[in-house]
């Protein structure tokens, strides 16, 4: 993989994506810089997902469309598990499926593996990839937990786990998709805290959310997609207004800003 520090995270070009004979994204054009942090919102079924299916390699665009272009990190060609090591996906879905009686420890150590518990193997895991995941359970500020079940903490915690089991791989960016989602205000309050502390660190954070009080400060430019297209594409404090909301939502939205955060109410 490139390692010039000025190669783009993304940069994608004219990309088409068509699933079940129905255009999900409609030439699409995506730049990230090295450093930058973004947020993607949309309505349910704009094309989020199917954006970021297209980062992670299992969605493909048309073939045929000239200027196409899909590089991630200066590279146009991955192997999906090295891929998978260099942007660190945080689901839900990913959260639902960790949820069992593995330890919190034993969901981070599992990470290298890509598996979800490593069961016998714990004891064959290299002195310095438990090392690793202790040192990143203690910047998460969870190292207390790391002998707690998965299914005895609570979900803000458990997001953290997902974070941590990611971070083993020293992840280029960490994609999150709708990431608070089930989580109680308490509980978000602290997700914000730990996405921004990852960022800090020098994460790239590709945020993916309707839920505009997901959007930490250290993210300075959102992009809004609608029925598969690039809808608007700027800096948060030019794209975060009712007036442009309100077009994107097809409702009555107002956009209210307080400190660093902003939120929106029908």
């Amino acid at each position: 993989m490139t390692k010039n520090a000025d190669i783009p995270l993304l940069d994608f070009r004219n990309i088409t994506v068509i699933k079940d004979g129905r255009i999900v994204l409609d030439d699409i054009s995506l730049f990230v810089g090295a450093d930058e942090n973004i947020a993607i919102i949309g309505p349910n079924g704009s094309g989020k997902s199917s954006l970021i299916k297209v980062m992670t390699r299992e969605y493909y665009p048309v073939a045929d469309v000239p200027g196409l272009r899909m590089d991630i990190m200066g590279e146009e060609m991955w192997n999906i598990f090295d891929l998978q090591k260099q942007l660190g996906i945080i689901t839900t879905d990913l959260q639902n499926t960790c949820l069992r009686d593995s330890t919190v420890f034993e969901i981070v150590i599992s990470g290298y593996f890509s598996s979800i518990g490593i069961y016998d193997n714990f004891f064959d895991v290299a002195i310095e990839m438990k090392a690793m995941a202790n040192e990143i359970l203690k910047f998460l500020g969870i190292h207390h937990l790391k002998h707690q079940k998965m299914t005895k903490i609570s979900s803000g915690e458990a997001r953290k786990a997902l974070i941590a089991r990611v971070l083993v791989h020293d992840p280029k960016a960490l994609v999150l998709d709708e990431p608070t989602n089930s989580l109680d205000m308490k509980a978000i309050d602290q997700f914000r805290k730990t996405v921004s502390s990852v960022a800090k660190a020098g994460k790239n954070i590709i945020l993916v959310t309707h839920d505009l009080s997901d959007i930490i400060p250290e993210i300075k430019r959102v992009i809004l997609i609608k029925d598969g297209k690039i809808f608007a594409d700027g800096k948060k404090e030019d794209i975060l207004t009712t007036e442009t909301l309100t077009a994107l939502f097809d409702i009555p939205v107002t956009v209210q800003k307080s400190g660093e955060y902003y939120a929106a109410f029908c």
